[in-house]
């Protein structure tokens, strides 16, 4: 993979981006989710350069070697995605990018198209599917769903400054093969569950992972995430869901919250993050995306698609690419 590192100044504060392929070549940006890093694009980065494009996967604000502001506010979608506006602009300010998110960069490349569709010409998400907004905020539904029965949901016991912060830097190592190994494809129907009491930490009532991990995340990937970790910490990264309100009255503040440009979405089937039928999710995005090219649902694969399932991964968004933004 070669790829390097850039500073990229963009919406008041600096991205650390890596870079791969041709000047230019199509710009193709790529947004991690939580607890990642650019590191979770290593295994496009070169495919993509070698296809011709110019390929960009930043340090989301809060991680790794970017800013991380203070203010809670600070990380909302709408921040977020002039974050990836103007690292576009600054890349390649004469055209049009592509963005692609995954996890928590699903919904910032969603917003990122929506906002600003004179700087993205076309949008995947990978994991978190897009959907027009209801009456009732992520945390509302949770909190029917599961607080109010007496049960566990990780967004909540996110929401106080401070208390995830502690569980999970006190152990970093801990945490991340915990979260790496708990969400993948890989981890037995019910490892990762709720029923627990609303008080618990995150880890609390779950069982530790194997001491070999999965063979899509070998020492030297765990590593490197736990390096990032350990030097930024994790609160940039959690303010990212201490946001829902804010997000929700932005969204059903918008006159039009569909997507117009070309759009691809691609999952595992065992992705915790799925929480409808795949027949259920394709009807969701028919309704939020008007240029919908594809859905794919890759087998056996859980919340770590591009990195438990890299080759299709990359192959359906080269596919894609070439539909929509051809090298040539």
């Amino acid at each position: 993979m070669d790829q390097h590192f850039e500073q990229i100044e963009t919406n008041g504060i600096t991205l650390r981006v890596a870079t791969a392929g041709p000047e230019e070549g199509p710009l193709v940006v790529l947004a991690h989710g939580f607890p990642e890093s650019w590191f979770s694009w290593r295994h496009q980065l070169g495919p993509l350069a070698d296809a011709g494009y110019r390929v960009a996967a930043p340090d989301m604000r809060g991680y790794g070697g970017s800013d991380r502001p203070d203010p809670i506010e600070a990380y909302s979608l709408a921040e977020m995605a002039r974050d990836m506006a103007g690292l576009a602009a600054a890349l390649q300010p004469a055209r049009p990018a592509v963005i692609v998110g995954h996890d928590w960069g699903a919904p910032i490349a969603w917003q990122s198209a929506l906002r600003h569709p004179d700087r993205f010409r076309a949008v995947a998400g990978l994991s978190v599917p897009y959907r027009l907004p209801g009456p009732k905020s992520p945390l509302e539904l949770t909190k029917e769903a599961f607080i109010d029965r007496g049960m566990f949901f990780y967004l909540h016991y996110f929401q106080e400054p401070g208390v995830a912060e502690e569980e999970l830097e006190g152990d970093v190592r801990a945490a991340i093969r915990t979260m790496y190994y708990g969400w993948s494809g890989d981890a037995p129907k019910g490892y990762w569950h709720n029923k627990r009491p609303p008080s618990s930490k995150l880890f609390e009532g779950i069982d530790a992972p194997p001491d070999t991990m999965p063979d899509w995340l070998p020492p030297e990937a765990e590593n490197y995430y736990v390096a990032e970790f350990e030097r930024a910490g994790f609160s940039g990264a959690l303010n990212r869901y201490r946001n829902f309100e804010r997000d929700q009255a932005d969204m059903l503040a918008m006159d039009d919250p569909v997507i117009k440009q070309p759009s691809l979405f691609i999952a595992g089937t065992k992705d915790p993050a799925l929480v409808t039928t795949p027949e259920a999710t394709v009807k969701a995005l028919d309704e939020a995306l008007a240029d919908l090219r594809g859905a794919h649902f890759i087998d056996g694969v859980g919340h770590w698609t591009q990195q438990e399932a890299p080759d299709e991964v990359t192959g359906l968004l080269l596919d894609w690419l070439c539909q929509i933004a051809p090298t040539t």
